[in-house]
């Protein structure tokens, strides 16, 4: 399936613009370590089951990646600014994320195959640009046009109290009410100390 790039936004004077994140460079560019065979992230940890998190280690990491980049559905969804990748997001069926679905912490609502927005990051630099509400607003048409009928996502209800920054890719519950989400159930989870809730926006074709 090939699905149209997602909504853009005005970033300053430029104009962002989000795609499925087919792009395996950009991906690395927002997700990748320095050192090629350094162990990292990649916002595998939310996919895979802990053993094999654990067991997938260096550039095998990357060439998960990459294959998840080559399939129909994209890992996620890359922002662009004046054709610079300055954010990505992780956006997928809530089944193919192993630590979600199977969570004891974040309950499920509902037997609908929702889809889950589960990170978001912004190249420093680029941050307070308006390039989050783009991922957000990037993410939900990729996921519409891909037959979701939801789109979930877990922020923190921080209350306007600060964020931790290391923590800070959950999202806030404000950031995603201006997105147009509603919080439908508390979850066990916790982020920089932070309660984190379901928020859900329901989509239609």
């Amino acid at each position: 399936m090939t699905a149209a790039h997602g909504p853009a936004r005005r970033g300053g004077d430029e104009v962002i613009e989000v795609k499925p994140a087919h792009d395996f460079d950009g991906v690395a560019t927002m997700l990748g370590p320095k050192k090629p065979e350094s162990s990292v992230c990649w916002c595998l940890s939310w996919r895979l089951s802990s053993k094999e998190n654990r067991e997938l280690v260096g550039v095998a990491r990357a060439d998960r990646v990459r294959e998840l980049c080559a399939r129909d559905v994209a890992p996620g969804v890359l922002a662009y600014l004046d054709g610079e990748v300055v954010g990505w997001g992780g956006v997928a069926p809530r089944s193919e994320l192993y630590p979600i679905e199977n969570s004891r912490k974040i309950p499920h609502v509902d037997d609908l195959p929702v889809w889950s927005l589960w990170c978001m990051r912004v190249r420093p630099g680029f941050r307070k640009q308006g390039v989050t509400r783009a991922l957000i607003d990037g993410a939900v048409d990729y996921a519409r046009r891909s037959g979701a009928p939801v789109v979930e996502s877990y922020p923190v209800d921080n209350r306007g109290e600060r964020v931790d920054q290391t923590m800070a890719f959950v999202g806030t519950r404000a950031m995603f009410e201006r997105a147009g989400f509603a919080k439908v159930a508390d979850t066990d989870s916790v982020s920089g100390g932070v309660p984190r809730i379901v928020m859900r926006l329901a989509l239609t074709p």
